[in-house]
């Protein structure tokens, strides 16, 4: 799992490791959707997570998440 925080303003997305407190600012991801994390263009990604490897065996292509909307 991860933990995503943002700066709108200044349009820069982190992915770090799971924060050990809660934050109304920030949001927990599974393993999976932490991995397929993709921000708007023009958005900078600070991806400081290591992922472990997959124990359900579910790849990118099944899941997702699109921060930039649809």
């Amino acid at each position: 799992m991860a933990t995503l925080s943002y700066a709108y303003a200044d349009g820069i997305v982190w992915l770090q490791e799971l924060s050990a407190e809660a934050h109304p600012m920030v949001h927990d991801l599974c393993r999976l959707h932490a991995s397929t994390v993709r921000v708007p263009l023009g958005w900078e990604l600070r991806d400081e997570w290591s992922p472990v490897a997959a124990s359900s065996g579910a790849g990118p292509e099944q899941a997702s998440l699109d921060l930039i909307g649809a």
